[in-house]
């Protein structure tokens, strides 16, 4: 499947790699929306470190994420539900009524209970995943760049997938301080 770009227009994302991206080798381009300075370090850290995911811009509120996404035309979006101007599903939103084929990823640091998911979804979220497990952000962002739907503890979909990898945590400290700022 291929990605046509046009001037002004969103890419298309397939649901497998695209042979531009395989025969070019292309990085995955990510776009954080998150209000917290901190955790939008520790998400530039933590997804810095897959060898084919580039963080091609950060935002600070809901309002800068819808207009980064569109200046940007990121392969994906996370977004943080609770931000100023614009809340994460609201921008998610946007973005999805502007480009309905962009992956959008729900980053919370509430639990995603089955009302936060049916909202996410007909928002246009794919995924969502609780802050604090970085194993869970990893397989999200995989998951949507495949072009499936990730949300680890759907009960809408059916019962959650065991996830035999061990659950490497976002070092509590630093989520503690990311809490604190944002409080």
């Amino acid at each position: 499947m291929f990605i046509w770009r046009s001037k002004g227009r969103m890419p298309y994302i397939g649901f497998e790699l695209s042979i531009e991206r395989i025969l070019k080798r292309m990085t995955t381009k990510i776009l954080v929306a998150d209000d917290n300075p901190k955790m939008r370090k520790v998400l530039r850290l933590a997804l810095g470190e897959h060898p084919d995911w580039v963080i091609c811009g950060e935002a600070s509120d809901g309002l800068e994420a819808v207009s980064k996404a569109a200046e940007l035309m990121p392969d994906i979006v996370i977004l943080d539900l609770t931000m100023p101007k614009l809340n994460g599903i609201a921008a998610g939103s946007t973005i999805h009524l502007a480009a309905p084929e962009m992956p959008l990823l729900l980053f919370t640091q509430h639990r995603i209970d089955p009302t936060l998911e049916q909202e996410a979804r007909k928002a246009g979220f794919t995924g969502g995943v609780s802050k604090g497990l970085l194993h869970q952000l990893i397989a999200g962002i995989e998951s949507l760049l495949r072009g499936e739907t990730y949300f680890p503890d759907s009960v809408i979909a059916g019962p959650p997938v065991s996830d035999p990898q061990p659950a490497e945590t976002i070092p509590q400290v630093i989520m503690d301080e990311a809490r604190d700022e944002a409080s």
